[in-house]
């Protein structure tokens, strides 16, 4: 039986620069939002694995000997390095009620477990008897990475209760963080449950919550950033609900009906990435007033260019022009078409000035999270190191 309770969490991410070009082998840089999911794992009655996600209403247990007999029928061909096959997920769905074309976030996120908790016990041992609680402050289906954070912090608690990878926090620590080794296998297995998810994910949101800080994006490559302050944010949502698949579509029938216009747009799009990037790397860790202006600039430019390739709305018309109001610089993220935007803060902005912003953004029906991006990856954290707000969440559910 596992013997002690663990807590653990992973940030979500954004795209700072680069949506849609990079489907077109541009540079995109994702960084890592400090809005969390948290995950307690503690040991359970004998014989019984418990999953419990109140965000999206899961609450489900299962007797190990059962999850035993399961697993045994189709252990050979579970792997890290191999996608879940239609099979395993039919047979999956089957054993946990679900039916075949499910697609809502509840059924996903414990198709997701099921496989997970299978998967990493055939190749490390047995899943001790456990209580599994997830809470996130990151909303979901928002672009916000929210299926990543969960997979990575559901990775690092199987792996850790299976003997596969350490347990790193020392008493009086307040948080510890995996070998490098360890965050990649982590990273592995949680792209794995990322596949559940979505299918044909890139990687790059489970890297995000895994490592944190910042990484770069192009053709399939991802390389973290070498060093990345944290900067302040405002992220807000317009709740304008939006297709990426649709808006991906509508760029590509862009380029092919006006290459020598469009092409340009996404090169300029790739040269602000790389800028960004070079701004980033030589900031310091508490960077002064100066640094900003660079960043404010290339937020303006780069949604300028967005809305070029067809992927703006009024709605983040809307939030652009509150904030520039108050003297702040936006940009949407992620697919555009409604979804969410994120304001640059600087270091000197005054909590007037802030609050003012988020009051005019509210008042537009907007959701909003003064927040910071550069985060670090997924954590382990002594019940002393959480704010009050996470331990509530905790203690309540």
């Amino acid at each position: 039986m596992w013997e002690r309770s663990l807590v653990l969490s992973a940030p979500g991410k954004v795209i700072l620069h680069g949506e849609h070009a990079v489907v077109h082998g541009k540079v995109a840089l994702a960084v890592a939002l400090d809005l969390r999911t948290f995950l307690r794992l503690r040991p359970c009655g004998e014989g019984r694995v418990c999953v419990r996600l109140p965000g999206v209403g899961v609450v489900r247990s299962w007797d190990t000997l059962r999850l035993q007999a399961l697993r045994r029928g189709f252990a050979a061909d579970f792997d890290e390095s191999k996608s879940p096959s239609v099979e395993q997920l039919d047979t999956l769905k089957e054993f946990a009620g679900i039916s075949a074309g499910a697609s809502a976030p509840e059924s996903l996120a414990t198709l997701a477990f099921l496989y997970m908790c299978l998967a990493i016990s055939a190749k490390y041992g047995n899943v001790p008897s456990v209580d599994i609680l997830v809470w996130s402050e990151l909303p979901t289906g928002a672009g916000l990475g929210s299926s990543a954070a969960y997979a990575v912090c559901l990775a690092a608690a199987l792996l850790t209760a299976c003997g596969a990878i350490s347990c790193p926090l020392k008493d009086g620590e307040s948080t510890a963080r995996w070998t490098e080794e360890e965050l990649t296998l982590i990273n592995s297995w949680a792209f794995q449950g990322e596949r559940v998810i979505h299918g044909n994910p890139s990687g790059v949101d489970n890297a995000v919550a895994t490592w944190g800080g910042a990484l770069r994006y192009q053709s399939g490559k991802i390389t973290p950033l070498k060093r990345v302050p944290m900067l302040r944010i405002l992220l807000t949502n317009t709740k304008v609900p939006r297709s990426t698949k649709v808006l991906v579509a509508s760029v590509k029938e862009k380029i092919l009906k006006f290459p020598a216009i469009m092409n340009p747009v996404l090169d300029s799009i790739d040269a602000i990435s790389q800028e960004c990037q070079s701004v980033l790397e030589a900031m310091p860790a508490n960077p002064s007033p100066e640094y900003y202006p660079v960043l404010e600039e290339l937020f303006d430019i780069n949604q300028h260019h967005l809305n070029v390739i067809g992927v703006g709305h009024p709605s983040l018309d809307r939030l652009c022009r509150v904030t520039a109001s108050h003297g702040l610089h936006s940009k949407l993220t992620g697919a555009g078409g409604g979804g969410c935007g994120i304001t640059l803060l600087r270091s000197d902005t005054s909590p007037l000035a802030v609050e003012a912003a988020k009051r005019d953004l509210c008042a537009c029906g907007f959701e909003c999270w003064e927040t910071s991006i550069g985060a670090p990856g997924v954590t382990l954290h002594s019940s002393s190191s959480l704010n009050a707000e996470v331990l509530h969440a905790l203690s309540e559910s």
